[in-house]
């Protein structure tokens, strides 16, 4: 193909390679130009003009584009695509029905190698589609190409061993095997076992139900049988038992609590039940605890707490592969790693953080705002209730004390700053002015409650009128805490996941005694913002305990408020105590 600008004499029969404005019409790029474009061409006043000119051998790009898809599924039934006729260079390719597309990516790459005008697009490996979804397009990029360019490109895709066929019947044919295929969900008659553990309310149960039963109607299945069990070995086995002489062929199991190892309740009784345990745990997050085997004619799979929530996890893609009759074993799930990053993942902290005590942590000190949205992750703010009457030590401000040498609202405000947390707000009463000095220089917003009287409620419903757009949740810090550290905020703010349902999450001891600070999720702020009275959120903790998530902190942290003069005198002997030498 000659490309460039030809004298108009010349272009009669040449492709038009920019379209063009003529006598009130509009000449399309692409156009083969006929004796009357060249009259009106003229009259215009043109006497040049960039065209392609097909040489010997050249192809044009709707026939280059025809050919090369016919080379990409040579049966497009037999693989599950439809195919769009040749337009502009472009060929579309299209799912029939629901399914999972494979993908030889390999054959792809050598077809893309040999012609940099030779292109064809996809959607990656297993990729879950819908019915009419375009799956893959081939374009030619310019207005034609040497049809032994297009052969060898066609050739490249034909090199390798390609895909099994997409329906079963195709395996036995001749035909080459195709690089790309959708292989369509099957209606498999699908069970779901749910375990409860002591203590959890039917609410949950119902929950993880319904959002299990939704994932199926969205593969396309019917309802599954529902059985509810306590959560012990015995039985489990009898439920799958009695599923696969119920004709079930697909047995999902719902843990009341998480599965942790191959010999926990849901893997022990899968093996009971004779059948066979081909993988526990998956390198995709969230999912890693899903669990995969089978018994004789049914795939059994282990479901992990994340799909309580609608969002993407590795349950989805086992459950895809398995409804679209594809292989899927120990390697296939191992295989999994490299995407298998659905979420991102809070810095976490480090195992040995727990065990130091919180007065031998160091100071931590401000971090910049905008470094922090730098690192991602959920947008928290922090609410430091600093507000209080403080009626029980007799005349002294217990948030003026002095905690390593600062005033212990200072220390306070320093660790909320040194966390992960984007912005940091401190209530205080009306005037204050003790305690705005005590926080100068300091970078975060000092929120006036002229209602400090009412009690907390009336500290939170002011913080949260001012808080910043974009906040996915807020931590309630109360400003009495002298060792609350940078390190509990974070195990707060890292713990936070409503895809998971941990939407709030409650500072306790290392004991598990429950204490401060607590986050609440964005789902909660309306709730907040109409708290009143001075019990503070205690109500909506008992009300929403289902999403409440025990976040254990270092030493008493989450309980050490002082509230008198004795206390204080207790708490520093007691510090003393343990910094003198042994």
């Amino acid at each position: 193909m000659r490309f460039g600008p030809v004298a108009l004499g010349a272009a009669e029969g040449a492709v038009l390679a920019h379209s063009t404005q003529v006598q009130g019409q509009r000449l399309r790029k692409g156009r083969v130009l006929g004796p009357a474009d060249i009259a009106a061409l003229r009259a215009e006043g043109v006497t040049e003009i960039i065209v392609a000119q097909l040489e010997p051998g050249d192809l044009s790009e709707d026939d280059a584009a025809a050919q090369a898809a016919r080379a990409l599924a040579p049966d497009p039934a037999q693989a599950g695509l439809s195919m769009a006729a040749p337009f502009t260079g472009r060929v579309n390719l299209h799912a029939m029905a629901a399914g999972v597309l494979r993908v030889d990516a390999a054959a792809i790459a050598r077809f893309n190698a040999v012609d940099e005008a030779v292109t064809l697009a996809t959607l990656p490996d297993f990729a879950r589609v819908a019915a009419r979804d375009m799956v893959a397009t081939v374009k030619i990029l310019p207005f034609a190409v040497p049809a032994a360019r297009v052969a060898a490109a066609c050739a490249a895709l034909a090199s390798g061993p390609g895909l099994k066929p997409a329906q079963e019947e195709a395996a036995h044919r001749k035909a080459p095997a195709p690089a790309l295929a959708v292989h369509p969900f099957r209606a498999l008659r699908p069970a779901l076992i749910a375990t409860r553990i002591p203590g959890m309310k039917e609410s949950v149960v119902a929950k993880g139900l319904a959002a299990v039963q939704s994932r199926l109607a969205g593969l396309g299945l019917a309802p599954a049988v529902e059985t509810v069990v306590p959560h012990a070995t015995a039985a489990v086995t009898d439920a799958l038992l009695s599923a696969t002489q119920n004709g079930a062929e697909l047995a999902l199991i719902l843990g009341g609590s998480a599965t942790q190892d191959r010999d926990d309740v849901g893997p022990a009784a899968l093996r009971l039940a004779g059948g066979r345990l081909a993988r526990f745990g998956m390198p995709v997050d969230p999912g890693n605890l899903l669990f995969l085997g089978d018994l004789p004619g049914c795939a059994v799979v282990g479901l992990p707490g994340c799909v309580r929530s609608p969002a993407l996890n590795g349950a989805d893609w086992v459950l895809e592969r398995i409804l679209a009759g594809l292989e899927v074993g120990g390697g296939d799930i191992a295989a999994m790693g490299v995407g298998g990053l659905l979420k991102e993942i809070p810095t976490r902290p480090q195992p040995r953080a727990a065990a130091v005590r919180s007065q031998d942590r160091p100071d931590t000190t401000p971090t910049d705002p905008a470094a922090k949205a730098a690192r991602g992750g959920p947008a928290v703010a922090a609410l430091i209730l600093a507000a209080g009457a403080a009626r029980r030590m007799r005349g002294r401000d217990k948030l003026l004390e002095d905690v390593e040498g600062q005033p212990l609202l200072r220390r306070v405000a320093t660790a909320c700053l040194g966390s992960s947390a984007r912005q940091v707000q401190v209530v205080v009463p009306d005037g204050a002015a003790a305690l705005r000095d005590a926080l100068a220089g300091l970078d975060l917003r000092i929120v006036e409650n002229p209602q400090a009287a009412e009690g907390m409620g009336a500290s939170i419903r002011a913080g949260m009128r001012q808080l910043g757009p974009g906040i996915d949740a807020v931590v309630l810090v109360l400003a009495d805490m002298p060792e609350l550290n940078s390190p509990d905020l974070d195990r707060l703010i890292a713990a936070f996941d409503p895809e998971a349902g941990h939407e709030i999450c409650r500072a306790v001891t290392a004991s598990g005694k429950p204490g401060h600070p607590v986050l609440f999720g964005r789902r909660f702020f309306e709730s907040l913002a109409q708290l009143e009275g001075d019990a503070g959120a205690r109500a909506l903790l008992r009300s929403a305990s289902e999403f409440v998530t025990d976040v254990p902190t270092a030493g008493e942290a989450a309980v050490t408020d002082l509230d008198d003069p004795e206390a204080w005198a207790a708490w520093r002997a007691g510090r003393a105590a343990l910094s003198e030498p042994m």
